[in-house]
C-alpha cells in the first residue's frame, strides 16, 4: 500500500457466508486487490458459535491485512426474516470489531454499491462479478458471490470517501451519475421510514 492509496475492508455480512475483500485504491480511482475470501459456518452450529467464526474471520483480516477503513453492506429488508436476522447479526460483529480496532466504519445499500462497480443501482450478482473482476484487472471473476459484493462494497466505499465523484472534466460520468441517483433514491427512501 502506497501513502496515497487508501485500503478498504469490504465485507458482505452473512453467518453462512461472510464475504471479505480488500483493495488499495489510489487518487486515481485505481484499485488492486488486496484479499478476497468468504468465512464459512455450518447452519447447523449454534448461533453463538457461528457469530464466533465470523468474528475471528474478520478479526484475522483486520490483523493481516490493516484496512483504514471498513465497508459493511447495509442490511435491508427481505421476505425471509431469519435470513435478515443473520445478516444483521453478522453486520454489527463486523461493526464492532472495527469500533474495537479503531477504524472507522460506514454502511452502504446494495443499490449504492451496485451503482458505483455497474452504473446501474439494479444490476445482478453476475454483472457486479464482471465488472469487479474488470476493475481489479482480475483474470476470472471473483467466486462465489458474496466474494465479488465484498470487493464491491470495499470499491463504493473508496470512490465515496475519496470524493471523486466528479471527472476530470467536470462532469459525473454515466456509472457516477448512477451511483448519485441511487444514493438519493436511498436517502429518500430512509426519510420517509423515519
Amino acid at each position: 500500500m502506497t501513502s496515497t492509496s487508501l485500503r478498504v475492508l469490504g465485507i458482505d455480512p452473512g453467518l453462512t457466508r461472510c464475504g471479505v475483500g480488500i483493495v488499495d485504491v489510489d487518487r486515481s480511482r485505481r484499485g488492486t486487490l488486496v484479499h478476497v475470501g468468504v468465512i464459512r459456518s455450518s447452519p447447523d452450529a449454534p448461533i453463538g458459535d457461528r457469530l464466533a467464526v465470523v468474528a475471528a474471520g474478520i478479526r484475522d483480516a483486520i490483523a493481516t491485512f490493516q484496512p483504514q477503513a471498513v465497508a459493511v453492506e447495509r442490511v435491508f429488508a427481505q421476505q425471509n426474516s431469519h435470513t435478515v436476522m443473520g445478516t444483521a447479526q453478522a453486520s454489527g460483529v463486523a461493526l464492532l470489531l472495527a469500533a474495537e480496532a479503531g477504524i472507522p466504519a460506514e454502511t452502504h445499500t446494495p443499490s449504492e454499491v451496485k451503482a458505483a462497480v455497474t452504473g446501474y443501482g439494479s444490476a445482478d450478482k453476475r454483472q457486479v462479478q464482471s465488472m469487479i473482476a474488470r476493475i481489479l484487472r482480475l483474470d476470472a471473476p471473483p467466486q462465489p458471490a458474496d466474494a465479488a459484493d465484498a470487493l464491491a462494497i470495499a470499491l463504493c466505499h473508496a470512490w465515496r470517501r475519496g470524493g471523486a465523484t466528479v471527472s476530470a472534466g467536470g462532469a459525473l460520468t454515466p456509472a457516477q451519475k448512477a451511483w448519485s441517483d441511487a444514493e438519493r433514491v436511498a436517502r429518500t427512501y430512509l426519510r420517509s421510514r423515519a
